[in-house]
């Protein structure tokens, strides 16, 4: 065997969605260089048209942007049935999307001022669309007994909470930030879907697993940048480049034997 092609996954179809956010156009962007085929998916169409068209002429692959709500699963049928009929068949999910609504005020209001309609948009995303898109391109690759799925959550879901002290004085384009509850909670649920779908599809040789980065610098003002950095052993917050290396390793043959596992990205603040 040639270990150098571990991590090959040239040809292979993947799928990004939330494509359009900050790292699902970065997890878009390393997929297409090094050779797979990339359908992109968002909820707004104009965010990822440009990427596509670059990506496939870059790096000579096909790509094609798709909108989707992956909280609607007649959507989600409809955009995967148009992903292999144009592109191929799916060997890589990466199950991307989430949302911070439309309204960051909103979004980040405290836990007894919080709006029941705000907490289901945000679960409806961020766990229930999961779990509709990780369905429909899950059994698919069943029937053909393989397949990567991988998940994203944070190191703020099932095993750490955040530390509410280090948000005094902390903004995020300006907007007053904290960690919203129904963040965590939507975060934590992905990790328990994740384990289920594993054992699930195990003896059908798809593989799903959770990857969760820890604080991604995106704007944040400098008071939460140094409060966040001192809690972690690499004394900084990670540059959205460094979560590619775990995405690839997952997504590839190079983690054939990996399944049901939560791979932290986070500089090392878990170890405390």
């Amino acid at each position: 065997m040639k270990y150098k092609n571990l991590f090959n996954i040239k040809n292979k179809v993947s799928i990004v969605t939330g494509a359009g956010g900050i790292l699902g156009k970065e997890f878009s962007v390393a997929l297409a260089e090094n050779g797979s085929h990339v359908a992109l998916i968002d909820i707004d169409q104009r965010s990822i048209d440009k990427l596509s068209r670059s990506l496939a002429k870059k790096y000579n692959i096909k790509s094609k942007a798709y909108t989707c709500d992956v909280s609607n699963e007649n959507s989600v049928k409809d955009t995967v049935i148009h992903i292999e009929k144009d592109i191929g068949k799916i060997d890589i999910l990466l199950n991307n999307a989430a949302t911070k609504t439309e309204s960051l005020k909103e979004f980040f209001m405290p836990l007894e001022k919080y709006s029941l309609d705000t907490w289901k948009e945000i679960m409806d995303v961020n766990l229930t669309g999961m779990y509709i898109m990780a369905k429909e391109v899950g059994s698919r690759m069943a029937k053909r007994k393989k397949g990567s799925i991988i998940q994203m959550s944070s190191i703020y879901s099932s095993s750490m909470a955040a530390d509410q002290r280090i948000y005094k004085d902390s903004k995020y384009l300006e907007t007053t930030i904290n960690t919203p509850t129904a963040y965590p909670v939507s975060k934590a649920g992905i990790v328990g879907l994740t384990l289920h779908l594993a054992s699930y599809w195990g003896k059908n040789n798809v593989r799903v697993n959770t990857l969760s980065p820890g604080g991604v610098y995106s704007g944040q003002n400098k008071i939460f940048v140094k409060n966040y950095s001192r809690k972690v052993p690499l004394n900084r917050m990670a540059d959205k480049k460094e979560i590619i290396g775990a995405m690839l390793y997952l997504a590839s043959d190079a983690s054939s034997y990996v399944t049901g596992q939560n791979i932290f990205v986070d500089g090392g603040i878990s170890v405390w």
